[in-house]
């Protein structure tokens, strides 16, 4: 908690005032900051407490300013937990930008289509996901100030958020899935029999990250909401290798939609 204050604090200090929703953007998908009317920008590692990304994709800035006129926080890059860090390293962004005041969450990754009707370079909302990794950013002591000891997963992704993604996507005339997620440790790609195994239990999507995000919003009752950018087809019949340079010309390509999205979407809530 006292970490936690610490970088609030800081925050505050350098000009973040009363943000009404936070942004987390994924691998390859950091070019929403262009939209963005940017007030302030930090590097992670200028901020107290802050893990810094690892991820070549993956810039390291915390930027604030305001996004189809309300003011937002943005997390050029995200941690993840095969980068080393503890689940509750990977989340301590977003308890903090809670407790900066943000009201919504909204996040971004790139992630693997196991669900074959799904084509690489289209947007998945995110409705319900599978838990694979190896931990719980819960996990430890919990601080009644944040959240209950056991807090409900039942509308892990906000209802409300999902229903005005639908309508935007829809005007936009945006090819949008919707399917369950599910996270795995990494940073290996899967083989063909984890690929069968995925589809087996549920989801239509993999990837690395969002889930302890999701996780921790729901234990501080923010309400939240993810969009996958599908870069790789999952077949596990016809596996093809893939690169991270190729995931991320995907990425910047699909970007163009999720930008215009993810604006909409923001000037709605």
């Amino acid at each position: 908690m006292e970490n936690l204050m610490n970088t609030v604090e800081f925050l505050q200090s350098e000009g973040f005032f009363n943000p009404e929703i936070g942004i987390v953007l994924g691998t390859g998908l950091g070019g929403l900051i262009n939209e963005i009317e940017v007030e302030k920008s930090v590097d992670y590692d200028k901020i107290p407490n802050f893990p810094v990304s690892t991820v070549e994709s993956h810039h390291g800035k915390l930027i604030y300013g305001k996004l189809s006129g309300k003011r937002i926080i943005a997390m050029q890059g995200r941690f993840h937990f095969y980068e080393g860090y503890s689940f509750q390293q990977v989340t301590f962004p977003i308890r903090v930008m809670k407790l900066l005041g943000i009201k919504f969450l909204l996040l971004s990754n790139a992630a693997g289509a196991i669900n074959l009707d799904f084509k690489k370079g289209s947007l998945m909302m995110i409705t319900d996901h599978i838990n694979l990794l190896p931990g719980n950013p819960l996990t430890g002591e919990n601080f009644d100030e944040l959240g209950p000891r056991f807090p409900d997963m039942s509308k892990a992704y906000s209802p409300e958020i999902n229903k005005i993604i639908e309508q935007q996507a829809a005007k936009l005339k945006i090819k949008l899935n919707k399917g369950v997620y599910v996270a795995v440790a990494g940073p290996n790609l899967e083989t063909p029999a984890e690929y069968r195994f995925l589809k087996v239990i549920g989801a239509d999507a993999v990837g690395m990250s969002t889930v302890p995000e999701v996780i921790v919003a729901n234990h501080m009752s923010l309400p939240c909401a993810a969009i996958s950018v599908l870069t790789d087809e999952c077949d596990p019949d016809n596996l093809q290798e893939v690169s991270l340079q190729e995931i991320i010309e995907v990425a910047a390509k699909a970007e163009l939609d999720l930008i215009k999205l993810f604006k909409k979407i923001v000037a709605e809530l």
